[in-house]
């Protein structure tokens, strides 16, 4: 996608903290809080004024639930270089999943209930493997969400993208069925790796899109997608999307596709349950050997030109995303 070189020109560097923001909650050794939650509940939920957690390195084992907030809410990972997920030092890690009975985003390792959020480096896994859904990042709310060299790793259902308008950004995402899903979210992906965990059948995203009013859009930009590390994925087992509702609408645009994505591309939601009558999966200008148009699933499409964030993300996108990632 064609770059706004006023954005560039003004965007400052990446941002990288290995030490508190003025007035930040600190979590960990050095912190005055020993976990996540702790400082998230000390957070005022009435406040309309920013507020900041500051998390040191370190695995934290425990599930993190933020609420509602009146004000905006940053959170940073301990991190020498804030352009990558790749030198990230903390991690949120739990394994709860809906065989223990609880809805999706009740299994979410971090569960968001706010929005006007940005967080930073910061690792979330769900370990409960497969067998199950099992959320390991829950976006459940309204309003803007910024999640800026994050690494989010489960199986099934990895990232609920579930309501408001969110960015990815130079992060990595993993899983292997319907790891990207939700039903009213806009969001972009930008720079994002997604891998897909040991598989011989898989699906990246699931986009429940319900009607023509629904807003959701999913849109994953100048990006990779490939087996995960150390991973055996059958080569031509997996699928850029299925339609989890009958209006799902999903792009992919000049991101890298390796072998390991079937030469149809997409494919329905079952075979007596097609749900492709109104669906909207199109690429545009993809690379790799999973990139071949030839064979590609009759309900999706190639685009002439990229979709722009502006599209996905409204006019006003500048004013709340963080542009040095861009």
């Amino acid at each position: 996608m064609p770059r706004l070189a006023s954005l560039l020109a003004l965007a400052s560097p990446v941002l990288a903290l290995t030490s508190p923001p003025s007035g930040a909650l600190t979590v960990g050794s050095s912190g005055k809080y020993s976990t996540i939650q702790d400082a998230v509940d000390a957070l005022s939920t009435s406040s309309s004024s920013a507020q900041t957690i500051f998390i040191y390195q370190g695995t934290y084992k425990e599930q993190v639930v933020i609420p509602k907030l009146s004000g905006a809410l940053t959170i940073y990972g301990y991190s020498k270089d804030g352009s990558s997920y790749s030198g990230n030092t903390v991690t949120i890690s739990a394994g709860k999943s809906q065989a223990d009975g609880l809805s999706n985003d009740g299994t979410a390792t971090l569960a968001v209930h706010t929005g006007n959020i940005k967080v930073y480096n910061i690792n979330v896994a769900n370990t409960y493997g497969s067998g199950s859904q099992a959320v390991a990042l829950s976006a459940y709310a309204s309003g803007n969400h910024g999640y800026y060299g994050v690494k989010l790793t489960g199986f099934q259902d990895t990232l609920l993208a579930q309501e408001g308008k969110q960015v990815y950004a130079n992060s990595y995402i993993e899983g292997a069925t319907d790891f990207i899903f939700g039903q009213k979210a806009v969001a972009w992906f930008e720079n994002c790796d997604l891998r897909i965990a040991s598989a011989s059948l898989g699906y990246v995203t699931a986009n429940g899109r319900d009607s023509s009013s629904n807003p959701s859009y999913y849109v994953i930009n100048n990006s990779t997608v490939a087996a995960a590390d150390g991973a055996t994925v059958k080569s031509g087992g997996i699928y850029l999307g299925r339609p989890w509702r009958n209006y799902a609408r999903v792009v992919f645009q000049e991101t890298s596709l390796s072998n390991i994505i079937n030469s149809a591309g997409w494919v329905q939601w079952g075979s007596s349950d097609p749900r492709t009558d109104n669906v909207n999966f199109a690429e545009y200008k993809n690379s790799g050997a999973g990139a071949s148009t030839s064979g590609r699933a009759s309900f999706s499409k190639q685009l002439s030109s990229p979709v722009s964030i502006s599209e996905v993300l409204g006019s006003n996108y500048a004013d709340w995303i963080d542009t040095s990632y861009f």
